[in-house]
């Protein structure tokens, strides 16, 4: 959940601190009080595009951090294993977004520097935003796919795993079927290129780690004259009448004298004893290091030209000696698929329908595994779309295959086209007046009927969805009575399972709250600033009132807005 939203210099807001707790926490307040900025502040903590208007006049930068706590399978661990970025096993998740007045975005995850396009993942596995606008981005049929399939999440992931993988060799195939097929002239002089190159790597005799020996032999020719100086001062040191091993020497024979006396002597004289052998075997490897050295001037010349050839090769064909090696193996294999292009066509041809034969297979997996999970969501929808008082509605899911041309795999004789999830094209139709025709969401539904099918959406789909803090701006625009209500009860369901933050202009949803904020807008040295309060139950009844008045409070409204509250109450003890 969003623990703490820390905001600064940003808009109109001078400097908020919100801390939120677990449910629902509902925000209100007049328009232009600062409420959507707020979710403006959010929503630049998730990565989207953030400008210098946000910047609050005659500041440097705006500051948005943000602190989420997670449980310990949560999806985002793996992302900070995969950007380095460290989480706590207590699972405490700091976002940081920085603005400045020139334009500026700077982006943290826990202290870590990160891109845009990082933020944004880890934002996207712990909010999930809905405005207006995004309700309409909800009923787009290109993301009905995605719905479907996280709804069925648990019987599609295994299947849709082979799927992809034989999806993408496929394609890589297909790439390399087209490229060998199509442009004899570009075939022709790529050849050239690569028996160039595996020439130039050939007369190279490149050796497994050839640098790196070269190099450290390099280092030893350099310094040839310190290496001796240090060799020949450390066995002379040891090794002599009146040196180390001499007096070592003494000392042995000393503590045998008295080892007979004492068990405790005993056992420093063998140690002794040890000590003394393990330095002669030292002085004698020096002995033999020092005989070894030898300053060559020709064979660090013939060093220093193989390097630079080295790395003049490793410039064009890779980072290292192994790379390059790598890479003259590749290059060896495309010059016999070029120089035996007709034979090499014809085996990929027949792998191409192979791996063809077993995508569609899975692709046709798939299809059952969506089609009977479909059948439980649209179950389930109905189910949703009565409590919203849309129980006229009728709810189902389409599913089309996009007919594939001569080279296409087939099914049942037809050829079709397969894409990265399968053969599929999934679109969500729904229709809220019986006699009418199943349509498009996006072409049917007017906007409060949209809010509502978005919401039974939600409600399903945050069960599966894994965020952590789910964020409603104004969806519940267009709607009143009976169907606020029922809007109000359905946001209440969705903050049981995951923390839920709604700005809302009715007073049954935030009647419905488990933490109502007010935000207020203050005028102060002719500076305009954002105010946030929690209420109390008192101010929260005051300030349902005022908003089913719009004007002043009177006795009446107040005690409609008490009566909100208890029957709130009621619902939220029998939910």
């Amino acid at each position: 959940m969003l623990t703490e939203l820390s905001i600064k210099d940003f808009a109109i807001i001078d400097q908020v601190s919100i801390h939120f707790k677990e449910g629902l926490t509902v925000l209100t307040g007049e328009t232009g009080a600062g409420k959507s900025i707020i979710i403006d502040a959010i929503q630049l903590l998730s990565g989207s595009r953030g400008s210098v208007e946000f910047v609050r006049h005659g500041t440097d930068k705006a500051d948005i951090e943000g602190l989420f706590t997670v449980e310990k399978h949560h999806p985002v661990f793996s992302k900070g294993e995969r950007y380095g970025v460290e989480i706590e096993e207590e699972g405490m998740i700091v976002l940081q977004r920085t603005i400045t007045s020139q334009g500026k975005s700077i982006c943290r995850v826990n202290g870590k520097l990160v891109t845009l396009g990082i933020l944004k993942e880890f934002g996207s596995s712990l909010i999930d935003i809905h405005s207006q606008h995004e309700t309409q981005s909800l009923m787009d049929p290109e993301r009905h796919i995605e719905l479907l399939d996280l709804y069925a999440r648990d019987e599609l992931e295994r299947t849709l795993a082979d799927y992809t993988m034989l999806y993408n060799q496929l394609s890589t195939l297909r790439k390399r079927y087209k490229e060998l097929s199509e442009n004899e002239q570009e075939m022709a002089q790529r050849l050239d290129l690569l028996e160039f190159q595996f020439r130039e790597l050939q007369e190279a005799e490149l050796s497994p780690l050839e640098d790196e020996q070269l190099t450290d032999e390099r280092q030893k020719l350099m310094n040839y004259e310190k290496l001796y100086q240090g060799i020949h001062d450390a066995y002379y040191a040891l090794y002599g009448e009146q040196r180390g091993l001499d007096w070592l020497g003494h000392a042995m024979a000393s503590l045998e004298g008295a080892s007979n006396y004492d068990s405790q002597v005993e056992k420093l004289s063998e140690e002794m004893t040890n000590s003394y052998y393990l330095v002669e075997e030292l002085s004698f490897q020096l002995s033999a290091q020092m005989a070894e050295l030898e300053f060559d001037p020709d064979r660090l010349d013939f060093i220093e030209s193989r390097l630079n050839e080295l790395n003049r090769l490793k410039k064009k064909y890779g980072q290292t000696v192994e790379d390059m090696l790598e890479y003259m193996s590749r290059i060896e294999e495309e010059i016999d698929e070029i120089r035996n292009k007709d034979s090499y066509l014809s085996r990929l041809q027949t792998e191409i329908e192979e791996c063809g034969e077993d995508a569609v297979l899975e692709a046709k997996h798939l299809h059952d595994i969506r089609k009977s999970a479909s059948q439980q969501l649209i179950n389930s929808i109905h189910d949703e779309l009565k409590d919203l008082y849309l129980e006229k509605a009728a709810f189902d899911v389409g599913f089309n295959v996009k007919e594939g041309n001569t080279t296409d795999p087939t099914i049942n004789g037809k050829p079709v086209k397969l894409h990265k999830k399968g053969m599929d094209i999934i679109s969500f139709l729904i229709t809220t007046n019986p006699g009418e025709p199943l349509k498009e969401i996006h072409k049917t539904a007017s906007g409060g009927e949209l809010s509502r099918i978005m919401l039974a959406l939600k409600r399903i789909f945050s069960k599966h969805q894994g965020v952590t803090s789910v964020i409603f701006d104004e969806v519940d625009t267009g709607v009143s009575g009976r169907v606020a209500q029922a809007i109000a009860e359905k946001i209440y369901g969705i903050s049981e399972g995951s923390q839920v933050l709604c700005i809302s202009h009715l007073p049954q949803v935030a009647a419905m709250a488990d933490t109502h904020v007010r935000i207020e807008k203050k005028i102060d040295n002719d500076r305009t600033s954002t105010v946030v309060k929690e209420l109390s139950d008192k101010d929260k009844a005051d300030e349902i009132s005022r908003m089913i008045t719009g004007a002043e409070l009177t006795a009446t409204t107040v005690e409609h807005a008490k009566e909100l509250l208890s029957l709130a109450n009621k619902h939220k003890q029998n939910a």
